[in-house]
């Protein structure tokens, strides 16, 4: 398994004590009489070649620590090198082998105290007991970041495990209302387009006539719509066998001339080839001028609207935005719906990684502003 970079506060620790053993090393034999008896006799500059290596050895005592071990405890033996007495510790916390971890651990003690000189106080035992503290202290530390590692991956499982049954919960909630939207509103929904044709065909008013047309389209339309809220409930996207071949994209033109016929002043600007970006783009463009235009006859009577549409290379944006109202609202017309018109259309407009801001700005101005890639990146559901 290849290791994670040393981080720079570990690098700079191994640093700190490489120079520390050499330099206690190079203190000991230039300042402390060599006439001492040793088990095996090393000149001078043997004995501070030795304190060299063996401090050099501690970068990479991390990477592997029981090799450090052993080939710091044969150099042991000619001269006591201070490198020793950190290698216990290094060993205890980063052996690969737990079990096997006291073998280089002793061998380190046992070149150290077979090879230590006979110092003014003659004591070889201090260093060994010193290292023996090291090791059960780097255990100790080790077996702590093993548990803190343990229950942060249980932590870590049980957040996953209650996101996943909160999503579960989701869909099933989604299932369910899919399942009431489809057997109340959409029954109901179908009697009103049965009607509408039914008065159509039975009246003789060509007034009568025409505006049972216009409501039985718009019911049918209402249908096709239901059906794929249904689908997205009941699937987390639309419904497959809709997406197969999905519905035309809305004529931005026929909606402004909607909005126009109810009494709204709008004004539409499109710029640039709409025809050059994802059919899915487009429609949701189309959605948020739709919602759009419907909160503005909705909160804003007699307000003037421009709708503008830029179609780039790479991203699509749609503008609207509508003046100060010059009318009361119908207080019975802003009490339909839950407030959500907004909410589900930002998220239909990340839906396709776009984004959405929409707010009152001065003046008692209120602009809606989605900016949409050109293209729907791969894996996205189609946008309703």
């Amino acid at each position: 398994m290849r290791r994670a970079p040393w981080p720079l506060s570990a690098l700079a620790l191994d640093v700190v004590l490489v120079l520390a053993a050499a330099a206690l090393g190079f203190w000991r034999d230039l300042d402390f009489p060599r006439d001492t008896p040793q088990l095996i006799p090393v000149p001078l500059a043997a004995s501070l070649a030795v304190h060299v290596a063996s401090a050099t050895l501690l970068l990479r005592r991390r990477q592997h620590p029981e090799t450090v071990a052993f080939a710091i405890a044969g150099p042991a033996l000619l001269t006591p090198t201070y490198a020793a007495l950190v290698v216990p510790y290094s060993v205890a916390m980063h052996a690969q082998n737990r079990h096997r971890l006291w073998l280089p651990v002793l061998a380190v003690i046992a070149g150290w105290m077979l090879g230590a000189r006979v110092w003014e106080q003659a004591d070889r035992f201090s260093a060994g007991l010193l290292m023996l503290g090291l090791t059960v202290l780097g255990l100790y530390l080790r077996a702590r970041r093993t548990l803190v590692q343990a229950l942060t991956e249980r932590a870590d499982k049980a957040e996953r495990e209650q996101e996943y049954l909160a999503e579960q919960a989701r869909a099933d909630e989604r299932a369910r209302l899919a399942g009431e939207m489809h057997d109340v509103v959409t029954h109901r929904v179908n009697l009103m387009v049965l009607q509408a044709g039914a008065l159509q065909m039975s009246s003789a008013d060509e007034s009568v006539r025409r505006a049972a047309e216009n409501l039985r389209e718009a019911g049918s339309q209402a249908l096709d719509e239901l059906r794929d809220l249904v689908g997205v409930l009941r699937f987390g996207r639309a419904n497959p066998a809709i997406d197969a071949s999905p519905e035309p994209v809305g004529d931005l033109a026929a909606l402004v001339d909607e909005s126009r016929s109810v009494g709204l002043a709008v004004e539409l600007t499109e710029d640039g080839d709409p025809s050059s970006i994802s059919p899915t783009v487009r429609r949701t463009a189309y959605r948020v001028v739709q919602e759009s235009l419907t909160n503005v006859r909705k909160h804003a009577p007699g307000a003037s609207t421009t709708v503008v549409l830029r179609y780039g290379p790479d991203r699509v944006r749609a503008i609207v935005h509508n003046s100060a109202p010059t009318q009361p609202a119908d207080h019975g017309l802003t009490a339909t719906g839950g407030g959500s018109g907004l909410f589900g259309l930002r998220q239909r407009v990340e839906l396709v990684s776009g984004t959405l801001a929409a707010g009152a700005v001065d003046g008692g101005y209120f602009q809606a502003d989605a900016v949409l890639p050109a293209f729907v990146p791969t894996g996205t559901p189609p946008a309703r």
